[in-house]
């Protein structure tokens, strides 16, 4: 803005406006009121003339404008202000979301933690004390119980003495705070996943709920209530675009119908199809997610069943970062639910901006005008130009992509949320834009379009178009968010040095004290004691070492030290020798077998005996 109007001018209408609001039984933010402001400011419409100093009569009418377009519950318009301002005040990623909820944690365990680390226990019933801190510690940081739940304190210190027995206090003791408190996070986690692994065997848990199956019946139900909602806000879109168009064709049959309000209801019902779409793309994510710790938390506690196997010893290395593993994927399951409970809560406070739009246009109001008006979808719309191309040979001086020769096409950043860059100047309408029939690249910046001739006209003269899409985004202040156009309203949102690449944030950015202190030697001296700069001395010592050189080394013994001198004497200790002076043999040779036949004498007096040599022979043998 200008320079007359300055910032002490400007807070001070903000404050008025935002008094006879609150008079009036209005209480809104600063926030959107100091938007209010300055889009009422930039609307071309009420006739502020931004190049002189502002009377008093000036800012008495601007007050009044701010304030009745603020009061406004008809006006689509400020519902949308309402709802961006409302989005980008409590919306935040995973990550963000995540982080700060660690932060509240660690800012509610912070007085237990100093109570444990800092204090150095003697007599043994302040260590019992300090012990049951410990215990409200771990419970507190896993979230699974009440300290006020006997049962759950049990458990948990049952789970804590069989991996840290107060015995072991004295050593913890003795440590560093810092090395204290990351073992306080090392036993909720394995004390976590002892219980769960408890739970699982059916020996305790019962103040633990079942986080995969109330997760997989609650994720489905919550993607199912946006994306309902979603369709039937594409619909309304649909259904405002073709009486927009049909309005335009034939002014005279809907001379009863404001066009003005009808695009605002248009921006409005596209600014929550965004909305929404970003809240669905985040439902999807995280059911993705449940799904994949699922099967990594059955997989982690079969491995566990199986190297327990109901032993009742085993070495905590081997169970230790199983326990361990537990307790991460049961934080995620946590992490998952204060995801889908924030993604339920910002669903359901976004669908009373929409409201308005019954209240406007009631169901039967449009479904009359529509009579004989044919509504297209976006995808019928994208399929009807599926065909058609821009002729790069028309252009000799414009830079067209198409996705057969530009690499990373899908991940183009396309301006004005990816609308067609013609339709929204000209026609007033957010109409999708079809990559296919080719990207205008103008001054580093991408531009769609919604048909073939709407491209040629607008690559003509695109500084041209820009412009009135800038001029259209006065007159409908809400266009700046919804068609992402803040590099050329900066002045207009405020804190806008806030403001990343990706999104754009209203809310002022948090501010904290901070300190920095940096040490006095962080790296080791790198002084070289030898260097020497002066030539002479340099030369000093060269001379010196030349002269070493030249030097030789004498010794000799006299008589008297001849006898003292040191003698050493090796040996070869003897060896082990083996000898062997006799040798093992032996032959076979056959068995003699001789009978004697007649040895028993028979019926004549005289015996007659018979030798019978049954020897076998040696070849034989």
């Amino acid at each position: 803005m200008s320079g007359e109007l300055t910032q002490s001018v400007i807070k001070r209408i903000i404050r008025q406006v935002g008094l006879e609001c609150a008079a009036q039984g209005q209480t809104l933010s600063e926030t959107l009121v100091a938007f209010m402001v300055k889009a009422v400011v930039l609307d071309p419409r009420n006739d502020f003339n931004m190049d002189r100093i502002l009377t008093e009569n000036d800012m008495q009418d601007l007050i009044q404008l701010c304030v009745t377009r603020l009061l406004d519950t008809t006006n689509p318009s400020l519902s949308t202000i309402k709802m961006q301002v409302y989005f980008d005040m409590n919306y935040a990623n995973r990550d963000d979301l995540l982080s700060e909820q660690e932060r509240v944690l660690e800012g509610k365990l912070a007085p237990v933690v100093r109570a444990i680390t800092e204090a150095g226990p003697r007599a043994q019933e302040e260590r019992e004390n300090m012990y049951q801190k410990i215990v409200t510690y771990v419970l507190l940081r896993s979230g699974l119980g009440s300290p006020t739940d006997i049962e759950a304190v049990r458990e948990v210190t049952a789970a804590l003495q069989s991996v840290f027995p107060q015995t072991e206090l004295i050593t913890f003791i003795s440590l560093s705070k810092k090395d204290k408190e990351q073992q306080l996070k090392d036993l909720a986690m394995l004390v976590t996943g002892i219980r769960l692994y408890n739970k699982q065997c059916q020996r305790g848990g019962s103040s633990i709920d079942d986080l995969p199956a109330i997760l997989n019946k609650a994720i489905p139900s919550a993607t199912q209530t946006v994306d309902e909602r979603l369709n039937s806000c594409r619909l309304l879109a649909h259904r405002y675009t073709a009486l927009l168009e049909s309005v335009q064709e034939d002014p005279h049959r809907y001379s009863r119908l404001s066009a003005f309000k009808l695009k605002e209801a248009l921006f409005s019902v596209r600014q929550y199809e965004g909305f929404l779409c970003i809240l669905l793309s985040d439902a999807i994510t995280n059911a993705r997610e449940v799904e994949s710790l699922g099967v990594q938390f059955e997989a982690t506690m079969m491995v566990l069943k199986n190297t327990m196997q109901d032993k009742t010893s085993i070495e905590s290395k081997d169970v230790f970062p199983l326990f361990m593993e537990l307790s991460k994927l049961w934080t995620s399951f946590q992490d998952a639910k204060l995801l889908l409970s924030f993604l339920t809560n910002m669903t359901d406070n976004l669908q009373q901006f929409s409201e308005i739009q019954s209240q406007v246009f009631p169901e039967e109001m449009l479904t009359s005008l529509l009579e004989g008006v044919t509504v297209k979808s976006d995808e019928e719309r994208i399929k009807e130009t599926m065909g058609t191309r821009v002729n790069v040979s028309d252009f000799k001086n414009q830079e067209w992509l198409f996705p057969e020769t530009t690499d990373n096409f899908d991940e183009l950043l396309i301006q004005y949320h990816g609308f067609c860059a013609h339709s929204i100047g000209v026609k007033g309408l957010t109409l999708v834009g079809n990559p296919v029939i080719g990207i205008l690249k103008h001054k580093e910046k991408c531009y769609v379009f919604s048909s073939k001739e709407a491209a040629y006209i607008f690559a003509q003269d695109p500084d041209k178009f820009i412009q009135l899409n800038v001029e259209k985004a006065k007159e409908y202040p809400e266009l700046i968010q919804l068609l992402e156009l803040h590099h050329q309203f900066e002045y207009l949102v405020p804190h806008a040095q806030a403001r990343n690449a990706n999104k754009c944030l209203m809310k002022p950015p948090p501010k904290r004290d901070s300190s920095t202190q940096t040490d006095t030697h962080i790296l080791p001296p790198t002084i070289v004691r030898s260097y020497e700069w002066n030539e002479w001395e340099l030369r000093r010592k060269a001379i010196k070492l030349a002269n070493l050189r030249r030097k030789l080394t004498h010794a000799m013994q006299t008589d008297l030290s001849h006898m003292r001198r040191e003698n050493f004497t090796q040996v070869y200790l003897p060896k082990d020798v083996g000898t062997q002076t006799k040798r093992d043999n032996s032959s076979n040779v056959p068995k003699p077998q001789i009978f004697l036949k007649g040895l028993r004498g028979g019926s004549s007096p005289t015996t007659h005996m018979v030798a019978v040599d049954l020897t076998r022979p040696l070849d034989e043998t």
